[in-house]
């Protein structure tokens, strides 16, 4: 019998690439969604059948469903596969099944897991790998968030919300970093701590852990892997005693860094060149090296082809540029991240302007990480503040807001001028930075929600003002 499988919550980056592969396997696929979105439509574009809207039909003919961690027990479809006897997992517990087969690298860590793992898939692309891969983003080098390889690697990106990666058993695992995260899953950094212990206790035997020994927590995990008999790996940008580490980074003519890697303190490749900004993207590329260089496979040819990467969608992504001003999305949504993604903007963009727009994700995030948040936006000139974006969780009873966030930002500076709070629905901050944007400006809108429409509204509204301004236009003639 044809193997069908159906996704509820296909729309999400994990299940939606997840998807593509069967579907590239040869599996019959469908999936649902609440609402359609860019990646249902480039799903149903590729010939997966999309149901928008929950309901029981919406499963009939499969063999197997497989849900988002974000979908509950009381989903119309869920029921629908229980009464019918249809098997029904979540996401990790087809982790096993899905690399089945090839050799696991699994990208883990609470930042820079998805660039990492685009950059270590289009390394083993340029060496003729052919690896399968999954990423939680878009990333256009490799044509999409997804790919069933012939190869014998599957890289795949490692998310630890609701304790996903522990459904993996790698080969080798890379952890970027351990910060506190998804205090709805894990309350206390301790929780989230052994969460990523457990992900190393899951590495095969004679496996590899490589880890970040410029970061605490990554760096406490690679002593748990040598008591466990598994190789350690570490890499570093500070550390003279890492395994990797990246010499002399310093800015290029492309806006990115330059740097010499070593291994051990011998000088592997003299020059690696990023098109990617910030020192946390050198940390990255460092991290897909040391990988390429564990498995054995041609290091000068990876590290060219991590200097040609563009990157992942919502990562730094440059939407455009119109009257000298730049518009740029970015997926940050942790302090370090903002903080990190603000300094590669400022290292960029030394002297020009440059507006955040920050869309905060998930009360219990900014409750846990309120003050990490405040000290996160030195880098920007301006903030503007939506409502928080709720994402899985309702409003807390006490009215907890983004203008009490906006309200804390101010108090850190004298004018209170810096941080500005938008209640209205996003349309109305687009317009308002339509208005108060100059040549030079910087536009950085930072949401893991829906608020990259701003970045189009913005790039559309500044286009047609442009288009307005030119002779020849209506607006011009009749101003005349």
């Amino acid at each position: 019998m044809e193997e069908h499988v159906h996704f509820i919550g296909i729309g999400g980056s994990g299940l939606s690439a997840i998807a593509s592969v069967l579907m590239q396997r040869g599996f019959v696929v469908s999936g649902s969604d609440r609402i359609a979105s860019q990646a249902t439509q480039q799903l149903e574009a590729n010939g997966i059948k999309i149901f928008i809207g929950h309901r029981a039909e919406n499963i009939a003919g499969a063999n197997l469903v497989i849900r988002s961690s974000a979908v509950q027990d009381d989903n119309v479809e869920v029921q629908a596969a229980w009464n019918a006897g249809v098997r029904l997992l979540k996401r990790e517990d087809y982790l096993l099944e899905l690399t089945k087969g090839q050799q696991t690298i699994a990208v883990a860590g609470t930042h820079g897991k998805t660039t990492t793992t685009a950059m270590i898939a289009w390394s083993l692309q340029a060496l003729d790998e052919d690896p399968s891969f999954v990423i939680g983003g878009m990333s256009p080098d490799l044509g999409g968030n997804a790919h069933a390889g012939q190869g014998r690697y599957f890289v795949i990106e490692a998310d630890e919300y609701d304790h996903m990666f522990l459904g993996l058993r790698p080969w080798i695992s890379v952890v970027t970093n351990v910060e506190h995260d998804h205090p709805d899953c894990y309350p206390t950094y301790q929780d989230f701590m052994r969460a990523f212990e457990s992900f190393v206790d899951r590495i095969q035997p004679g496996g590899t852990l490589v880890a970040c020994a410029d970061d605490p927590g990554a760096a406490s995990l690679l002593k748990r892997a040598e008591l466990r008999d598994l190789r350690s790996v570490s890499y570093s940008l500070q550390s003279s005693t890492a395994s990797y580490r990246a010499v002399n980074p310093r800015q290029n003519q492309a806006g990115g860094y330059t740097f010499e890697l070593q291994r051990n303190g011998i000088t592997l490749v003299n020059s690696v060149s990023l098109i990617l900004p910030g020192l946390h993207n050198v940390l990255n590329a460092v991290a897909a090296l040391s990988v390429v260089d564990n498995i054995g496979l041609p290091l000068e040819i990876a590290a060219g082809r991590c200097g040609e990467f563009r990157g992942v969608a919502r990562r730094f992504e440059v939407r455009g540029e119109v009257g000298d001003v730049t518009i740029i999305d970015d997926y940050a949504h942790h302090p370090t991240e903002i903080k990190a993604t603000l300094a590669a903007a400022r290292s960029r963009f030394d002297k020009r302007r440059i507006w955040a727009v920050w869309q905060p994700h998930t009360y219990s995030r900014i409750r846990a990480l309120m003050s990490q948040f405040l000290g996160a936006f030195e880098d920007a000139d301006n903030i503007v503040i939506t409502e928080i974006y709720a994402a899985r969780e309702s409003k807390p009873e006490d009215g907890f807001s983004g203008d009490q966030i906006a309200q804390e930002l101010r108090k850190k500076w004298s004018d209170g001028s810096k941080a500005i709070f938008f209640e209205s629905e996003l349309r109305s901050t687009g317009d308002f930075l339509i208005s108060e944007l100059k040549p030079g400006d910087v536009l950085l809108v930072l949401s893991a929600g829906d608020a990259d429409r701003i970045s189009t509204q913005v790039l559309n509204g500044l286009l047609a003002a442009q288009a307005a301004s030119l002779p020849g236009s209506k607006k011009s003639n009749s101003a005349l």
